[in-house]
This record gives structure tokens, sequence and C-alpha cells, in this order.
């Protein structure tokens, strides 16, 4: 098992709750799926925009796991696994591969500190951090 599942797995264990869990969470659903994505690249907004918001996510995560880990990037985003199987509406790129291209079309990587990304990126530390301290 790779370094980086390993240690998802261990902190998805050992916590339970978590503060973005959907039950604790203001979500609008919405079918602007790649502008609403977008939209978390570049802006702070005031709650979840689904499911542009699993979209954001799995590319934050995706491309930090490839820069952290040295995965290939493509290859974490078609991962079904890649968000812990906590997010009901992650699509991977093999399954929806056009939505994905156009968003990251419309972004700079590596990924920019602002928008939600900071927030995001905060869960990933906590998420990865036993792997990201042999680093």
């Amino acid at each position: 098992m790779k370094e980086w599942k390993i240690a998802q797995d261990v902190f998805h264990r050992l916590n339970r709750n978590h503060e973005d869990d959907l039950k604790n969470v203001d979500i609008t659903f919405s079918d602007g799926t790649v502008a609403d994505a977008i939209l978390h690249f570049n802006r702070k907004v005031d709650h979840w925009i689904y499911p542009a918001k699993s979209y954001f996510v799995a590319i934050c995560y995706a491309s930090w796991i490839s820069e952290d880990f040295g995965e290939g990037f493509y290859d974490v985003l078609s991962d079904p696994e890649l968000l812990a199987g906590n997010d009901p509406y992650f699509i991977t790129y093999e399954k929806d591969a056009e939505t994905y291209n156009r968003i990251l079309g419309a972004i700079t990587l590596p990924i920019p500190m602002c928008g939600m990304v900071p927030d995001v990126r905060k869960y990933y530390e906590s998420e990865f951090e036993l792997a990201l301290k042999k680093l």
C-alpha cells in the first residue's frame, strides 16, 4: 500500500468526527459545477457548493499528493479512494475527464493559497500528517 494511503487510512481510523462532515456544514447544490469549482479556488465562500466542492477538493488533493509523494497527478485523481470514501459526490477523473479538464484549464498549478484552498490544505495536512513528517 502506498505511503499516503496508509497515512490517510490511519487518520480516518483514529478520527471519526470531522468538522467538514456534510451533516455539520451548510451546503448548496448547483448545476454550475465548473464555474462553482473555480469559485472555490478563487474566493472564500460561506458554504460548500456540491458537486463542485468534490471536484475542487479532489484536484487539490491530487495536486498535493503528486507533489508530496511523487505520484502521478492523473493516477491519483483517478483513484476511487482518493477522498477515503467520505465524499458521496466524488467522481474520478476517469469517469468525468471533461469536467476536470475544464476546471484544470481555468486554474493554475501548483495551486495558489487563495479562496478555499487554505482550508482544504489545513485538512490535508492533518489527514496526511504521519506521512508528511517523514518527508
